[in-house]
């Protein structure tokens, strides 16, 4: 498997296992695949407030082992699913493959 492709799959386990962490730890009643990965979290988006953000970041810590150190990174990781699911990458070291530079 190529690491593009590698890349994409685990994106889309983090990506799964964010949007179930998102709907365990609020009063979501979605389904998973529900959730679209550009959705902001809160205001119109998923609608989420103050009391969720904090469930959020605890779940973070204690299900996926991501510690957000700072407000700037909470505000950042909690702005859209998909940078939640960004932040977890980057905890994990998974970066996408860069490009071959051609001659």
């Amino acid at each position: 498997m190529s690491d593009v492709a590698s890349y994409c799959q685990l994106r889309e386990e983090i990506l799964g296992a964010v949007r179930q962490l998102l709907i365990d730890s609020t009063d979501l009643r979605l389904q998973p695949d529900e959730i679209d990965p550009d959705t902001v979290l809160f205001g119109t988006g998923l609608g989420l407030d103050s009391v969720d953000a904090v469930e959020i970041v605890i779940a973070l810590e204690t299900e996926l082992g991501v510690k957000l150190r700072d407000d700037g990174s909470r505000r950042r990781a909690l702005r859209s699913v998909n940078a939640m699911v960004d932040v977890v990458l980057d905890a994990r070291g998974a970066s996408f493959p860069a490009r071959p530079v051609q001659a």
